[in-house]
């Protein structure tokens, strides 16, 4: 069974259809040899026997209505009738051919047997013009003068009658077969049509085509592949479109220091010093060396987000109270001037691992630092965390992309900060957002569905079914 799914696999559409269709006729044929036929000669031989008994009906009624005459009507020409006279031993015929002596003797051999009503037999007569044996059916009726009206049906009829009845199967399911090939072949060309436009729309995106476009109206799964396709083609190019962003603004961003510090240092190298003082020049050149080593550890730790896991066991474990704390306790000194207003709950607990969450509380802190005027709330509740400030609003303009890498806000440095926020929140089953609010701006972590309700739901939904 292996082999075979294995080879329909190697198959193209069009030779997977002609093997349904061989299968088909195949499994067809072996119907009508093992099943049809035999229903076919019953069925046959049931009308064969209603034919003779239509035809004593017939010869019957004559008789009774005309006792001292010798039937002369026109029957079935495949029927030959006769009357046979046990007092005289006589055999007296109606229509057809003369019987063989034989048959007489059978039928001579049934009268003397005793018959009533009417019987239906078979025999086997020798033919010397095809020099063969011949089965011949055929009804003896006893009639009230104690005469046998015996009615034979030809074999040839018998077989004409059964390969008419084959033949108009057969012809109608080769109808039916000719009409499901040339449907099934119009529906597979409804398939490789559109996908081969999919094909060439993929070469074509593969090669950065920029005359690339598909369009196939269709409801059904090509359709919605086509769809993705297109999705997937137009979040490509916008990917690509940061990547450059993204690369040109690390090579400015990078440029201005490292410029920066490669004059200050070849100017003190001369002797000069072009900040006033050697102290204050070699200031300058600490400040953008601190300025690319911060740089050069949001790349870093962007970078490692982008290849985070949630491997972390099911549930809430982590203790965000401690993260905000310790992270507290290193950047609150940066701006002691700006009151920092806690909103916590200490037995609040969040998935996932204490690292990546405490890099997310540090760059919603740093980030809210710098645009403070004089409070930042931190708020902590059951899977939610937020910190407002009281800057400045974000502008309607940037509020959806700002979570992309490299997308700066009013007095932005590098743009990182909120790109490694979003990664870790959707990495451990969290969203994030930014709103403006009336006092400021708010940025709030919300938990989608709680690994600890998972399997409630499951339990829940069972229980209902």
């Amino acid at each position: 069974m292996k082999r075979i799914r294995m080879w329909l696999r190697q198959l193209s559409l069009i030779q997977q259809l002609l093997t349904i269709v061989f299968l088909f006729i195949v499994i067809f044929a072996g119907f009508v040899l093992i099943f049809l036929s035999p229903s076919i000669d019953r069925f046959s031989e049931t009308e064969m026997y209603r034919i003779l008994h239509n035809s004593q009906t017939t010869l019957i009624s004559y008789i009774e209505e005309n006792p001292d005459k010798v039937p002369q009507l026109e029957t079935n020409p495949d029927v030959v009738d006769f009357i046979y006279q046990p007092s005289g031993d006589r055999v007296i015929s109606i229509s057809g051919e003369k019987m063989d002596q034989f048959f007489v003797e059978r039928i001579r051999t049934m009268s003397q047997s005793g018959i009533s009503g009417t019987v239906d037999d078979r025999i086997q007569l020798y033919r010397e013009e095809s020099a063969a044996s011949e089965e011949y059916l055929f009804s003896v009726t006893q009639l009230k003068t104690g005469d046998y009206l015996v009615s034979v049906l030809t074999n040839a009829y018998r077989v004409q009658f059964q390969q008419s009845l084959i033949n108009g199967v057969v012809m109608l399911n080769l109808l039916f077969v000719s009409a499901l090939f040339v449907f099934l072949m119009l529906w597979v060309g409804t398939l490789i049509i559109p996908l081969s436009q999919i094909k060439n729309y993929i070469t074509k995106i593969k090669n950065d085509d920029p005359g690339a476009s598909l369009n196939i109206s269709r409801n059904d799964e090509i359709g919605e592949v086509a769809d993705a396709l297109v999705e997937m083609s137009t979040e490509l190019d916008r990917q690509n479109r940061e990547k450059e962003e993204m690369i040109q603004n690390i090579s400015h961003d990078l440029k201005t220091p490292i410029a920066t510090i490669k004059s200050y240092g070849e100017a003190i190298k001369d002797g000069i010093y072009p900040y006033e003082t050697l102290e204050k020049s070699v200031d300058v050149i600490i400040e953008h060396a601190s300025r690319l080593e911060k740089k050069v550890h949001s790349l870093i730790v962007l970078n490692k987000m982008g290849y985070l896991l949630d491997d972390c066991e099911e549930g809430e474990t982590l203790n965000m109270a401690h993260v905000i704390e310790m992270t507290l306790l290193s950047l609150k000194v940066i701006r002691p001037e700006i009151e920092f207003i806690r909103d916590i709950d200490e037995t609040v607990m969040f998935h996932g691992e204490e690292e990546p969450w405490r890099i997310v509380v540090e760059n919603l802190i740093d980030n809210a630092l710098r645009y403070a005027k004089t409070f930042i709330r931190i708020g902590l509740r059951d899977g939610e965390l937020w910190v407002v400030n009281d800057g400045a609003k974000i502008d309607v303009e940037i509020q959806e992309k700002l979570f992309h890498p490299y997308e700066k806000g009013n007095d932005g440095k590098f743009g990182l900060g909120l790109s490694i926020v979003y990664r870790v929140a959707t990495t451990y089953g969290y969203r994030v957002s930014a709103e403006n609010l009336p006092e400021g701006v708010c940025f709030r972590i919300q938990r989608e569905t709680s690994r600890r309700e998972k399997p409630r739901k499951k339990k829940e939904r069972k229980k209902n079914s």
